[in-house]
């Protein structure tokens, strides 16, 4: 990822703790890890850490109880619904913890996300394009659904000061620097990491306000203007950058890392279980 830095931090992390032990190793490597399997794991992870906690997984949050959770904070929200097992789905699922009040709270929701072939094309010395005579295609405007999710799973969690809202890009379309991908028959061809024809993530960044990629965002912001104070839900964005694979590790520790704050933030909601543990 671009930020290397953070990501030996979050793997030297990981290391001190006495959970989940080589689930990523070169077996797992060998295949391809779905970040809801890799949410599985930090559930398991979340349990042997913090035994005296209740962790669920589950796969989806229906309309109806987003727009219940909308007229608890105001009884003019949430009115609107056409489709009653209307439901989003975000492709790593969502981790939840019990509260002492019993209610669940969530504490992760992940996606990942692919757009943009290029770098596999030019690798394999496939030509693209109508006449099949371009190197680099253009990018297409799938990646916006994932707006949806982030935008309900904000009125979700609308009442709360934390969204740990995980988004893991990876594709020619999430370039962060400019890279040369060499073809088949020996000729390079450069990948402009701020070509409007391929980056596609400022079509995202709306959805972190447009501060950093590849930072933890989970603890919202708290803006004043003039005499307005504003919250601000921040999805964290995390890209490869170089347009390479993500490694299921370091996602792992995002993963976790970002669940850990979402309990940091919980923390007096879950003080009674806590304290009656010890």
């Amino acid at each position: 990822m671009a930020k290397k830095n953070q990501s030996e931090r979050l793997t030297n992390q990981h290391k001190k703790s006495q959970g989940v032990v080589g689930i990523f190793g070169d077996e797992a490597k060998s295949h391809d890890i779905t970040v809801g399997e890799i949410s599985n794991h930090v559930v398991r992870q979340l349990k042997e850490e913090f035994p005296q906690l209740s962790f669920q997984y589950r796969t989806s949050i229906t309309k109806e109880e987003i727009n219940k959770a909308l007229k608890e904070i105001d009884k003019d929200l949430g009115q609107t619904l056409f489709v009653l097992n209307s439901s989003i789905k975000p492709d790593g699922g969502i981790i939840e913890v019990k509260d002492d009040y019993d209610n669940w709270r969530i504490v992760l929701v992940s996606e990942a996300k692919h757009q943009g072939k290029d770098i596999e094309n030019i690798k394999a010395g496939k030509l693209v394009g109508a006449k099949n005579n371009q190197d680099l295609m253009a990018a297409g405007n799938a990646i916006e659904r994932s707006h949806k999710n982030i935008t309900e799973i904000a009125n979700f969690m609308l009442s709360e000061s934390y969204f740990p809202y995980v988004l893991f890009l990876e594709g020619s379309n999430f370039l962060t620097e400019t890279i040369s991908i060499i073809r088949p028959d020996g000729r390079a061809v450069k990948l402009e990491y701020n070509s409007g024809m391929l980056n596609r993530l400022d079509r995202l960044t709306s959805a972190n306000y447009g501060m950093p990629i590849n930072t933890n965002l989970c603890r919202n912001k708290f803006v004043k203007h003039k005499d307005k104070t504003i919250m601000l839900q921040a999805t964290s964005i995390y890209t490869q950058g170089n347009g390479e694979k993500w490694d299921t590790k370091n996602m792992f520790d995002i993963m976790l890392e970002v669940s850990k704050t979402s309990l940091q933030v919980l923390g007096s909601d879950l003080f009674n279980q806590i304290t009656k543990s010890k």
